[in-house]
């Protein structure tokens, strides 16, 4: 956790750019670069991208940096530029993936639920497009299944979280004694402790839809991310190929 290395460097440089973008294109910047759910009108394949450089706001994009610079760096000077680039955007688009997968699962289970209770497909266009739906289809359907069904049609992800929780993977497998200290946690844990145990926690808000961190996080997307990063070190050092720098 020393020098920045290079490619972390010019990572930060982009998501600071364009960051600061947004701030005077506004609503028409997360349009375009946010990731949609697939069926949304606004979704465009570039999303699978462009959203790990998009932040929802100072402090977001401020500990997401952070952990870029203090993780990614030796991440970096283990695997070299290439290979580090390699496994950082694998692992984003494999946040992306886990994320639409969950986003499908929850927008099919609602769909399907409105079309047993009677609606057309249409109705179901309309009533995710504006939010409005006769209140009568709750004698069928649970709120929190439209609510659910609603926000995965609807919301976007933004955010380097999902290539950065593949970045801290592979520290605890490469680093698993180092010791961590945390603000909220004034002793040190070891990499190999602390990182499943944030894993869990985004398992656990997932699934309960509980978060020990505030709204509006895509647990699934870390988790997707992690999953990635594990699968990719596990086969790297698996067959020896961590030792192999692609520079």
């Amino acid at each position: 956790m020393g020098r920045i290395t290079e490619t972390v460097k010019v990572l930060i440089i982009i998501n600071v750019l364009f960051f600061a973008g947004t701030l005077f294109l506004g609503d028409r910047a997360y349009q375009l670069l946010s990731l949609y759910f697939i069926k949304n009108e606004n979704f465009q394949l570039w999303q699978i991208v462009s959203h790990m450089f998009m932040h929802g706001g100072v402090m977001h994009i401020l500990f997401n940096m952070y952990a870029l610079w203090a993780f990614g760096s030796p991440i970096e000077n283990y695997l070299g530029k290439n290979k580090f680039i390699f496994f950082y955007f694998s692992a984003g688009i494999g946040a992306a993936i886990i994320h639409t997968l969950v986003n499908y699962f929850a927008y099919q289970s609602g769909f399907n639920s409105l079309l047993d209770a009677g609606m057309t497909p249409e109705a179901i266009q309309t009533m995710l497009n504006t939010g409005q739906y006769d209140t009568s289809i709750l004698n069928n359907v649970s709120k929190d299944t439209l609510q659910t069904m609603f926000e995965a049609f609807n919301t976007p992800a933004v955010g380097a979280s999902g290539a950065i929780y593949g970045v801290l993977v592979a520290f605890a497998m490469l680093f698993p004694n180092v010791s961590l200290f945390l603000l909220f946690v004034p002793v040190p844990i070891k990499a190999k402790y602390f990182i499943p145990v944030l894993i869990g926690i985004d398992l656990f808000s997932g699934f309960t839809g509980y978060s020990l961190f505030g709204g509006g996080i895509a647990h699934f997307a870390h988790v997707g991310g992690a999953l990635f990063g594990f699968i990719m070190m596990w086969y790297w050092k698996k067959n020896s190929f961590n030792q192999n720098r692609w520079d």
